[in-house]
């Protein structure tokens, strides 16, 4: 019987740099969308898919990160004293229990499969999840719990994936498609950043993860890839073929937004917001004014 995924890691040991100054003192994981941190979508994700420990790869200056999943009991006898027992119910649903959440240091910026790999102890011989925060789904149902159960016929590893133009193929993972099934395709290479008209399609590999323990004794040999940094394709691509457990890529349902970049962001800002039954008719007549009036200047 295929072992269930229960374990997700999260590589959030990265400096934001394209968000200062904010993140010179906020890590950009709890910088907020709308009304909750990034970090926090992809917790409920997470949950929603059925894990049950969450470990997370930090770096210092990190602590807030730390302190946002505490319980904070001055604030909540503050709302249950004042009657607020609505925003105690969501105070509650950031918190996590003890033994649920873990905390590795990723001492040296070497790339997301260093990442990964500082988090081996924690996994043993379980197939395992990662996911980026950066990546921000907006799906029906979540885009890691279409993954589990598309893996619970597949085995092997399995990485979530998107078609995006050709001209920005550069800037991701990409398959090597060896049979296209739809929203399962089997893969037979990797190339991770591949030089402008060189990929060999374009099917980019985004921040969701399904993957064998393989992958980590796969880390434990590799040599630093594309950029310097020890590339976590690199990795997975040594489980195609023979020797492998196959990996697969899986087109999700639903709409990714790039919460690492300030218009990725922005964007899902606005689209989270109209998706508020609270908010939708403020933003959206904010919207319209703002259109009609560049309409009206041009």
């Amino acid at each position: 019987m295929r072992k269930k995924v229960t374990k997700a890691i999260f590589p959030v040991a990265g400096l934001g740099t394209r968000f200062l100054p904010a993140t010179k003192s906020v890590p950009k994981e709890i910088m907020t969308l709308v009304d909750r941190p990034l970090v926090q979508y992809a917790i409920d994700e997470a949950r929603e898919a059925g894990i049950k420990e969450f470990i997370f790869v930090t770096s210092r200056g990190k602590g807030a990160l730390e302190d946002y999943f505490d319980h904070a009991p001055q604030l909540e006898q503050e709302l249950r004293k004042k009657g607020k027992d609505d925003l105690l119910e969501i105070l509650k649903s950031t918190n996590m229990d003890s033994g649920e959440i873990a905390y590795i240091r990723q001492h040296r910026a070497m790339g997301l499969g260093h990442a990964v790999w500082c988090a081996r102890r924690l996994i043993h011989n379980e197939p395992f999840a990662v996911m980026l925060p950066d990546d921000v789904i907006a799906a029906e149902t979540p885009c890691l719990a279409q993954m589990v159960e598309a893996y619970e016929e597949t085995g092997g590893s399995m990485v979530a994936a998107m078609e995006v133009p050709e001209e920005q193929t550069s800037s991701y993972g990409v398959l090597d498609i060896d049979a296209d099934h739809g929203s399962m395709v089997s893969v037979k290479g990797m190339v991770e950043k591949p030089a402008q008209c060189t990929a060999p399609s374009n099917l980019a590999v985004i921040g969701r993860y399904i993957l064998s323990p393989n992958v980590l004794r796969n880390l434990n040999r590799i040599k630093s890839g594309a950029g310097g940094e020890i590339q976590l394709t690199d990795a997975i691509a040594q489980e195609i073929g023979e020797d492998g457990d196959g990996v697969y890529g899986y087109r999700f349902r639903g709409q990714r937004f790039d919460c690492g970049s300030k218009a990725g962001f922005l964007q899902a800002t606005v689209a989270f917001g109209l998706a508020r039954d609270d908010l939708r008719e403020d933003l959206e007549a904010y919207l319209m004014e703002i259109t009609s009036s560049r309409r009206a200047a041009e």
